[in-house]
């Protein structure tokens, strides 16, 4: 297929290498250069978003939140200007559900299809092709554009209309934060009673507390590793999306905003940049104490 890609980052470099290694034909853009190594096996850099959607049949967005959307769709120069009907546009960004709706009607004005399909996974899932892909929009588009989904995800699920998949990215983005701020909980609660957090970890695993988050982020918090991964700042973003769509919904997400006030800390003591869980470090600061530290158990 003819397929462009817009937004070549840490996310969508690796994700446009699979569609290349799968012999499709790319067009892409980036506000920074295009990377080498996508290049060098074959993708076309172009010189905006305009360019991109002139000469592919497909052009996915990957970028960083909802005005980053708008300006790659209907900036100056953006895709909305190369379009011609029967083209399809595919956000795969992590971006509002509401403005995802208005998107889709904008595109679908200009007899195209829409399809917000964002994904988990972060980084590694990107690099392993092994993403979950999330898609809203119309059945046809959805199983046009599924050969390329299956290139850069493993579960690939068509949830509804324009929107429900940012809604159900939006449902993931909940889970994952109370998740990791129980595990840090959980770890920090040991440690500061005098257990070792690696041994309590593993034993944990092999009971119903077992989870990836615990498996994956877990280790993080004992081995002190919070280089991303997945940024706080990017976690913000999405549980920021959550508590103002509660808003709007008329209902109260407050563990959620719990996690939202961990991460600001965070930010506020220089963690905009790390991984999420290094949400545990907040719990650290109000504890005094670190997973992991030598410390007499308090009781």
């Amino acid at each position: 297929m003819k397929v462009g890609f817009i937004g070549l980052g840490i996310m969508g470099a690796p994700m446009v290498g699979h569609l290349l290694d799968a012999g499709h034909t790319l067009h892409v853009y980036d506000i920074n250069p295009v990377p080498e190594d996508l290049t060098g096996k074959g993708a076309t850099a172009c010189g905006s978003s305009r360019e991109v959607a002139e000469k592919a049949d497909i052009v996915f967005t990957m970028v960083p939140d909802t005005p980053h959307v708008e300006a790659a769709l209907f900036g100056a120069n953006g895709v909305a200007e190369g379009l011609m009907p029967g083209k399809i546009v595919v956000d795969m960004s992590s971006i509002s559900p509401i403005e995802t709706k208005s998107f889709a009607k904008r595109i679908n004005d200009l007899g195209c299809d829409y399809l917000d399909a964002p994904v988990s996974g972060g980084e590694v899932g990107a690099k392993a092709a092994s993403l979950t892909i999330m898609v809203g929009g119309p059945d046809k588009a959805f199983e046009t554009v599924k050969p390329l989904f299956e290139k850069m995800g493993k579960n690939i699920t068509l949830v509804g209309g324009n929107g429900d998949g940012q809604t159900t990215k939006v449902a993931n983005q909940i889970i994952v934060a109370l998740s990791i701020e129980a595990v840090a909980e959980a770890l920090l609660f040991a440690s500061k009673a005098g257990a070792d957090p690696a041994k309590v970890q593993q034993a944990l695993m092999g009971g119903f507390a077992s989870s990836r988050v615990l498996e994956v982020h877990g280790e993080r918090m004992v081995k002190r590793t919070f280089d991303p991964g997945f940024r706080i700042e990017l976690h913000q973003k999405d549980l920021n999306l959550a508590l103002s769509g509660a808003r709007a919904l008329g209902l109260s997400l407050p563990n959620t905003a719990t996690c939202q006030e961990l991460f600001n800390a965070c930010a506020a003591n220089g963690g905009k940049a790390w991984d999420h869980s290094g949400i545990v470090r907040a719990l650290e600061l109000l504890a005094g104490h670190e997973v992991g530290q030598n410390h007499r158990a308090a009781f």
